[in-house]
């Protein structure tokens, strides 16, 4: 029952294709000065590669864990106790409220697109009025994934799929230095979320979806809801071990469940309900409680007019920059009753029969 299927995954590279991938970040002709550099560095990747140093920095994990010997990852411990520190902060009633203001459109004006986006004028518009109620805001612009020097939020690798508890609270499936799976920014981006007392993600329609800038985040907090804040239970990842600790009863802890939020989607042509709705869903279903129905806004700029133009339509849409102000406003008191143990679910109390 518990031993996983495998066949899917190709072979490892032979040395030739490695050298093939891993010069391909060194095509800029300046380079060629610092060649020998180079094949060192390359030499020293391939046995990296070849001898799976995913995590490198190794200690044992100390006695708060269920295998205290085991030997953990030192960049994910040092993730996973920034998380209980900021933990701490937002459970403590004496300090300020802080909302994570998310800007969930790809463009900015850093790179191709030439211009900012009209989700970040927005993200002003909300922040503005947060910090006038004395809220604390923090700012995650995913749009720093197209315009930053090495930033990355890696996808998902579905461990979840294979065993809940072989998915890690916070991910531990990076950085895999082997693979070169490094500078991932999802660290930083747990923190964010775990301090927060509220959540307000705005966001384009693209194609009738979220951005990828979004879904590459939401995939990744899948270990927010139900995910082991224990990785020794499953030997790291150790998929059998994993499916009999899931066979033996798992609780599916919620690690951010209790937080308001808000959602503002904006379209030009289709989609926005659509996007609206799954992002409520997802929310909803991680725990999160929604600030009202003027927390979830759903508005086209410019229905079917010229891209050129959109920003100037954004001008004329008093109505919408109002509206997306009374978003903020609704989390901002959502955020206070919820301190204040005001705003309670009215089904909190209630069993899930089928928890998943």
């Amino acid at each position: 029952m518990t031993a996983p299927r495998t066949g899917q995954a190709p072979p490892p590279l032979d040395r030739d294709e490695f050298k093939l991938e891993f010069r391909k970040s060194f095509l800029d002709p300046t380079f060629d000065q610092v060649a020998a550099q180079i094949a060192r560095i390359e030499e020293i990747a391939w046995h990296n590669y070849k001898d799976g140093h995913k995590a490198p920095l190794q200690a044992p994990a100390g006695p708060e864990f269920a295998d205290p010997d085991y030997a953990m990852s030192v960049e994910w411990k040092a993730t996973r106790n920034a998380l209980l520190a900021a933990e701490k902060v937002q459970k403590d009633p004496g300090t300020r409220s802080r909302v994570l203001l998310i800007c969930a459109s790809a463009r900015n004006d850093g790179s191709c697109p030439g211009e900012i986006s009209k989700t970040w004028r927005l993200t002003v518009m909300a922040q503005e009025v947060l910090e006038a109620a004395g809220i604390d805001v923090d700012l995650l612009d995913l749009s720093l994934l197209i315009s930053s020097y090495d930033k990355h939020i890696h996808p998902c690798k579905g461990c979840a799929s294979t065993a809940m508890p072989l998915c890690h609270w916070p991910c531990s499936c990076y950085p895999n230095h082997g693979q070169r799976q490094t500078n991932d920014w999802m660290a930083e981006i747990y923190e964010k979320w775990v301090s927060a007392h509220g959540v307000i993600i705005l966001s384009p329609v693209y194609w009738y979806q979220s951005p990828a800038v979004l879904k590459l985040m939401i995939d990744r907090l899948v270990c927010a809801d139900g995910g082991n804040p224990d990785p020794t239970t499953t030997s790291g990842k150790n998929a059998e071990q994993a499916k009999e600790v899931e066979l033996a009863g798992w609780s599916y802890p919620k690690h951010l469940a209790g937080r308001a939020y808000g959602l503002v989607v904006h379209g030009d042509v289709a989609g926005i309900e659509g996007v609206r709705r799954g992002l409520s869903d997802w929310l909803d279903w991680m725990g999160l409680i929604d600030a009202g129905v003027m927390s979830r806004l759903d508005r086209y700029i410019g229905y079917y007019a010229s891209y050129a133009e959109s920003h100037a339509v954004l001008d004329r849409d008093t109505a919408m920059q109002e509206e997306v102000r009374n978003v903020a406003r609704a989390v901002a008191v959502a955020v206070g009753k919820l301190r204040q143990g005001a705003l309670t679910p009215p089904d909190a109390g209630l069993k899930r029969p089928r928890p998943k």
